[in-house]
């Protein structure tokens, strides 16, 4: 069989034994991000039970609280809360987002997080074959609006969005006054969400370079390789 537009020197068949899971020493390592600065802020809430979820399944997970994150370009790479999430980022195999939808959309202090995770690194997208699990709180009835914004998002930003979701409506009523979240199926909901992205994460982290490798970049890094070797000749 022949491609007369394909090199296949850059393109291997993939096998079994390449995407095997992979035994890792350490916990799984979440990231959670909320998208409301407000007191009781429901975005929080539900992350906070969703990090309560995932750490009795033996993950690792820490919350980045957007609260003093300055607007896009109205600070350096340098600034505290920039940093942190950078590390943050760097440092987790996994995510979880959550943001209230406001004008049936992402609210605004979601986004600026987003915003400030580098594009790339290089070729390479600083999210790329991450996991990825999405939830948005609803002031008043169910509505997916956010979380088809965020799993856009997802998609653009090259991370493993599980196919489970989770929207609560009229939030206010789903949480006890000490901030845990009541019984119901929308709490029945999450779980599953958590578990899915677990699962997903113990099969995929360690496997992200060979799951994201794709063939258009093997063949510009190749075109690339070769215009510097012919410089150097001439």
């Amino acid at each position: 069989m022949s491609f007369a537009n394909i090199d296949l020197a850059l393109l291997p068949k993939p096998t079994l034994e390449q995407v095997q899971a992979k035994a890792i020493q350490h916990p799984p390592r979440i990231l959670l991000l909320y998208g409301s600065n407000r007191e009781r802020s429901y975005s929080r809430l539900a992350i906070q039970e969703a990090g309560r979820i995932l750490e009795y399944f033996g993950a690792e997970v820490k919350i980045f609280h957007p609260k003093g994150l300055p607007l896009p370009e109205d600070a350096d790479l340098e600034h505290a809360k920039v940093k942190e999430l950078h590390e943050l980022l760097a440092w987790s195999e996994g995510m979880v987002w959550c943001s209230p939808e406001r004008h049936g959309s992402m609210s605004s202090i979601f986004k600026a997080q987003i915003d400030w995770i580098p594009l790339a690194a290089g070729a390479i997208r600083a999210t790329q074959g991450k996991t990825l699990a999405l939830m948005q709180v609803c002031g008043g009835s169910q509505s997916f609006n956010a979380l088809n914004q965020m799993r856009i998002l997802g998609r653009w930003m090259r991370m493993i969005t599980i196919p489970n979701q989770s929207s609560i409506p009229k939030a206010f009523l789903e949480f006890e006054e000490d901030g845990s979240m009541k019984d119901s199926s929308f709490y029945t909901r999450i779980v599953d969400v958590m578990e899915e992205l677990y699962k997903f994460t113990l099969l995929t982290r360690g496997q992200a370079a060979y799951l994201t490798d794709r063939y258009s970049e093997r063949v510009e890094t190749a075109e690339q390789l070769s215009k510097r070797v012919n410089q150097r000749s001439q």
